[in-house]
């Protein structure tokens, strides 16, 4: 992987970027759809290039590892085999779904145990065996094994949490620099830099990570994990600066598992490069849609007689279909309404970041932003 930053925004950190792989090149800013078990809820892959024009996106490390399985995932060449998708792919580390299982996981220095959400059986995560299975996942990009605290974490617990992080990296990149990609293609390693809501220890992360950042074979980035898991917005915005004034400016930056449209746009302003979120397909799914006038719920009788398109500006199943149409698709509890809405919602978010593009190259994203930011908040 390598990363060349093109344009940088005069009046803030915003920055615009390209991402090589070997599976596609990524035009930073991005937003990457969430692919858990290997494929995006509701949307098809084919709709996933032509509608959304998504560059890249994610799996799960936690779910495939429980199904299909590495033996299923190793004999079929890897995740893009097996799913056919031919564009670059994230996996987190599976931390944030064991860590999340507070009542079936037990956390040691030897990694963490827990017993599966499907049928209970027992299982580890290591720092060498997360490695191991991101190998055999095969995702161009990797993330480290780390522990996500709660946001409202006490600076004791936030400061043993992150020494165990950084003490399972350093595990990672043995274990990733002694191993060699199953397919043919390569893969990074991206660190996750912890903290919680401290600005000291996140200043010690970051640091730790600028400086092991140096010893991986192949490239690699910087992940900001642990934020939006329960902190105030303020002090996610200014932990994302305090790191970002650490962070090398000659690697991407991925804000993990954020967020509303509003977040992403305050998160590239303070030069973040890469997002990915459950909120387009979750909320879609729940009839909410994101538009550049605001939010609307499909399901409110407002939109039961409004035959003007979802989104006169958005995708191709934007302009064909009506807002009646759609309220009267979810009214129905027909499928086809989740669909449609999830289509929506991630074709919005891509927009979004490429508008957010476009702006960092003219020169005016801090103005083109301002113009933007409330009305992308409001109930419609």
């Amino acid at each position: 992987m390598t990363f060349e930053l093109q344009h940088t925004d005069p009046y803030s950190s915003a920055r615009a970027g390209i991402i090589t792989t070997d599976h596609g090149q990524i035009k930073t800013p991005i937003f990457m759809p969430v692919g858990t078990c290997g494929s995006v809820k509701g949307v098809h892959f084919s709709e996933l290039r032509e509608q959304v024009k998504a560059q890249i996106i994610l799996g799960n490390t936690y779910h495939l590892y429980l199904r299909p399985g590495l033996d299923t995932l190793r004999k079929a060449g890897g995740l893009h085999m097996f799913n056919t998708w031919d564009r670059p792919i994230l996996t987190d580390s599976g931390g944030f779904q064991v860590f999340s299982l507070t009542s079936i996981r037990k956390l040691r220095e030897e990694g963490c145990e827990f017993r599966s959400h499907i049928d209970g059986s027992k299982h580890i995560f290591t720092p060498e065996n997360v490695m191991d299975t991101e190998r055999i996942i095969g995702a161009d990009i990797m993330m480290a094994l780390d522990e996500c605290p709660p946001g409202e974490s006490d600076y004791q617990y936030a400061k043993n949490s992150l020494g165990l992080t950084q003490r399972w990296l350093d595990r990672c990149i043995k274990r990733f620099n002694e191993t060699e990609p199953l397919y043919g293609h390569r893969q990074t390693l991206f660190p996750i830099v912890q903290g919680c809501k401290y600005k000291d220890l996140r200043q010690d992360a970051a640091k730790h990570v600028v400086d092991r950042l140096g010893m991986l074979n192949d490239g690699g980035g910087a992940s900001i994990g642990g934020l939006a898991v329960g902190e105030p917005t303020e002090v996610m915005y200014e932990m994302i600066e305090v790191v970002n004034e650490i962070l090398p400016k000659d690697r991407p930056r991925y804000l993990m598992g954020v967020g509303t449209p509003q977040n992403i746009l305050e998160a590239i302003e303070r030069g973040v490069d890469m997002f990915d979120c459950v909120m387009p397909t979750r909320n879609g799914r729940n009839a909410m849609l994101f538009t550049y006038q605001g939010t609307m719920n499909l399901r409110n009788k407002k939109w039961e007689q409004d035959f003007s398109p979802i989104d006169p500006d958005g995708c191709d199943i934007d302009r064909l279909h009506t807002k009646a149409y759609l309220h009267h698709l979810f009214k129905a509890q027909e499928l086809l309404a989740l669909q449609i809405a999830s289509i929506h919602n991630l074709a919005f978010y891509l927009r979004l970041v490429t508008d957010a593009r476009q702006h960092i190259e003219q020169g005016d994203f801090t103005q083109w932003k301002r113009s933007v930011i409330n009305d992308l908040g409001r109930r419609i």
